[in-house]
């Protein structure tokens, strides 16, 4: 490879030979400077120019049209670039419009032979429209803007007049339309007068709607959030169709400076568009080592949701290639939670499924000459790479490579001992191209095959391959694979396959968390956290655990997008999707986390009522539920203080609350315990305040009562989750991550009370807002006399906002 020198000094070579041939073909200066700054653009456009056989200088238009062939020519038919280059140079192509006509019929050719009259053809070569269709075609195109050209006048836009022009007379040339569309409006308002020649007059502004009042903005606001969850828009929309897959997918750039541009045969693409009906094909590809976690998610809502939006089909399909890390937990647990978030694949497929035929591309590699058994160990493939040197056994004999793969395949050979490598360009400046290894020994029962294979394909062999082989139109993956690129297409050009499009995204970065599988593993392992379904894990077992709804995660998904542009996303961005799909749809309920008792001394001892609660208030569809009352009720500890304040709206003595759905009570007198803190609160009732047309007091109280006098009601253990680490960004702590975790990140409440139809109700997964409260679900540890609750999220966001 060039040294950093070498490659600065060509850089300033090529420029200094560019300028002049720039300048010579009519580029302005700033144009020129532009260029230059573009090294493989600059390189482009010196080709062109001396492929045209102009770099004695030409004409500025025709100088455009050069410019515009070194920037859009199709690259996978670079092939027929000089014949393009000819017309121009012969004055046959001579406008914009017929070198987009060029342009559009190579790209559809590809590298396949050319036909002169078809292209000529679509380039309008030797068409010739005549100043009369000129003319009849601005005519047409004035006549139904005919009333608003008089009305308007001069202030009239007639650049909208040139569209269905350039429409009718594709081939017609620019200026002399514009010229006769100037002469036709001219010949039909007349000369300006002194009123055409004033500016046009500001259109006033419409008159800003009056402020909804808060409850209909609020319910506004949630409708059109619900219609956005409805309806979303295309992320998908930029994505090449099918039956555009013949573009060049990458260009590899050799160390010996030949370049192979790679792309689908007009026959290859046919064949596989004829496999598929035209449909989107997508994949969802993990590795059954481990839990999936919410960047998961995100490639599902990539690989799913695009064949979704458009009508096609996603594979589910297992990376099975390593037998050491795969177990059918893992394959069990992926099915069930790709399941849980809403998708359905169209087949569940494994890559071992596909071991004969990889074999078979093996075989026919080393026939071609492009793979080679090699004795080298793990580190002097290694040390080689580094050092740009070849494999002492790379030249070996097609016969030799073909008689010792298959020793591999029988088990004449220990593990470590031999490997099959891919002849791809070990001098490469992409690590990725230094002869990759394609088949490596492991005797290592399998998941699926058992024990019929002791050689085992690596994931650069087998991903693309694997992809070819069922038709997966795009093939879609995080960032850190972009370089991989030039080893994904080299290996299925040799091969001669079907080449998918492949375009990589960003990779999914939260706040305060951690997501490679190597350091969940380890919080799992060393036990800083309760498994892999902890709620304080972002993996999808520990969100599904913790309440998350898999809706607000897609949802959440949607909202950060599959752009390219790397970012860390606020945790807060997460629980505002979680906080609004559990708004919507979690039933409400009453409960106490920190109970202090209540005792409302005017209602009589043994006296039993039941009022009326409501699982979603102020909606159609909410339905009630009963709450025991009586004499001994039981509050938050937090709402009770001694010393009131302005804006607190709790208890204090003397002061009155509202009990949610009963009735509000005043206190006249506490009780402290042996710690000096209030243990019992006395007050009274007002049981008649609605009759009597008495207004509530602001402050209202979540409470739960004794289920029947001289029995507490059931407690339950309620979990309070915060973020798993103190800084944003642990990952960024190196291999102190582990000093950052949050001793704060599970409080666990042992003597919380739930009401008695909550109790009854409850089962393991359902979502709930203890109002007041926050959200919370209930955790599969439950048992009857025993619940258990995660709290989800809380009612409002928390987290501190950057300045």
């Amino acid at each position: 490879m060039a040294s950093k020198e070498e490659k600065e000094r060509a850089a300033a070579e090529l420029q200094a030979a560019a300028r002049p041939l720039f300048a010579g073909i009519g580029l302005e200066e700033k144009v020129i400077e532009s260029a230059l700054k573009n090294l493989k653009f600059t390189q482009a456009l010196v080709d062109v120019i001396r492929e045209a056989g102009l770099s004695g200088g030409c004409a500025k238009p025709k100088g455009n049209l050069l410019y515009t062939t070194a920037s859009k020519h199709p690259a996978n038919a670079l092939v027929h670039r000089p014949m393009l280059l000819a017309y121009v140079a012969e004055d046959k192509i001579k406008s914009m419009p017929q070198l987009d006509g060029a342009f559009e019929y190579l790209r559809k050719l590809g590298g396949e032979p050319a036909d002169a009259a078809s292209f000529e053809a679509a380039a309008g070569v030797g068409v010739v429209v005549s100043a009369e269709e000129i003319a009849a075609a601005v005519a047409a195109a004035i006549e139904p803007k005919r009333d608003a050209l008089l009305e308007e006048r001069y202030q009239f836009n007639t650049n909208v007049l040139l569209a269905p022009v350039t429409k009718a007379l594709r081939w017609a040339d620019g200026g002399s339309v514009r010229e006769e569309l100037v002469r036709q409006v001219e010949a039909l308002l007349g000369p300006k007068t002194e009123d055409d020649l004033k500016p046009p007059e500001k259109k006033k502004k419409p008159k800003a709607e009056k402020p909804k009042p808060a409850k209909e903005e609020a319910a506004a606001k949630a409708a059109a959030a619900a219609a956005e969850e409805a309806v979303p828009d295309d992320p998908y929309a930029f994505m090449p169709r099918p039956e555009d897959n013949n573009q060049v997918h990458t260009t590899v750039n050799w160390s010996d400076g030949s370049v192979l541009r790679i792309a689908n045969s007009p026959a290859v693409l046919a064949a596989h568009l004829a496999a598929t009906g035209g449909k989107v094909v997508t994949r969802f590809p993990p590795e059954p080592n481990g839990y999936l976690h919410i960047g998961h998610a995100k490639a599902m809502f990539v690989d799913f949701g695009m064949a979704r939006q458009y009508g096609g089909v996603c594979y589910l399909r297992f990376d099975d290639t390593n037998p050491e890390a795969e177990k059918q937990e893992y394959i069990d647990h992926i099915e069930e939670i790709v399941s849980w978030m809403g998708w359905s694949p169209w087949r569940v497929t494994y890559a071992s499924q596909y071991f004969e035929q990889l074999h078979a591309y093996a075989v026919a590699l080393i026939r071609a000459g492009k793979a080679f058994v090699c004795h080298q160990t793990k580190a002097e493939i290694e040390e080689a790479r580094e050092k740009g040197l070849p494999s002492p056994w790379r030249e070996r004999s097609v016969e030799e490579n073909l008689a010792i793969f298959e020793d591999m395949r029988r088990g004449l050979y220990a593990e470590g001992e031999a490997t099959l490598r891919m002849k791809m360009d070990y001098k490469n400046e992409n690590p990725n191209m230094w002869d990759s290894v394609a088949y490596r020994i492991k005797y290592v029962a399998h998941p699926m095959a058992g024990d019929a294979w002791c050689i085992y394909p690596s994931y650069d062999f087998t991903h693309c391959l694997c992809d070819a082989i069922e038709n997966i139109t795009h093939s879609l993956c995080t960032l850190e694979f972009e370089s991989r690129r030039a080893s994904y297409y080299w290996l299925l050009d040799v091969l001669g396959t079907y080449k998918p499009v492949v375009w990589e995204y960003s990779r999914l970065n939260i706040t305060n968390t951690v997501l490679s599988k190597r350091k969940l593993n380890r919080l799992v392992t060393d036990g800083h956290v309760n498994g892999w379904d902890d709620p304080r894990l972002l993996t999808l077992a520990g969100l599904r655990r913790r309440g998350v709804a898999p809706g607000s995660i897609n949802a959440f998904c949607r909202e950060v997008g599959i752009t390219r542009n790397a970012n860390v996303i606020p945790y807060h961005k997460l629980e505002h999707h979680v906080r609004a799909h559990l708004d919507a749809t979690s039933p409400r309920t009453l409960a106490v986390l920190r109970p202090l008792k209540v005792v409302l001394t005017n209602v009589p001892e043994g006296e039993a009522r039941t009022v009326s609660g409501a699982t979603l208030p102020g909606r159609p569809e909410s339905e009630s539920y009963g709450l025991p009352f009586g004499r001994v009720v039981y509050i938050e500890a937090s709402d009770f203080r001694l010393a009131d304040a302005k804006d607190y709206y709790g208890l204090a003595p003397g002061k009155s609350g509202m009990l949610r759905y009963a009735c509000p009570i005043t206190v006249t007198g506490y009780s402290t315990g042996p710690d000096g803190a209030v243990a019992e609160v006395t007050a009274e009732a007002d049981l008649d305040w609605d009759a009597a047309g008495r207004k509530p007091p602001k402050g209202v109280l979540n409470w739960v009562a004794q289920p029947s006098p001289g029995t507490d009601p059931e407690r339950c253990e309620v979990r309070l989750y915060d973020v798993l680490f103190r800084s944003e960004a642990p990952d960024a702590l190196g291999e102190s991550w582990l000093d950052d975790l949050n001793p704060g990140s599970l409080e666990v409440l042992s003597g919380a009370m739930v009401n008695p139809h909550l109790a009854a109700a409850a089962q393991p997964f359902q979502r709930y807002q203890f109002e007041r409260l926050g959200y919370f679900c209930v955790d599969p540890d439950s048992r009857p006399g025993a619940l258990v609750f995660n709290r989800t999220v809380s009612l409002r966001d928390s987290f501190p906002r950057a300045k």
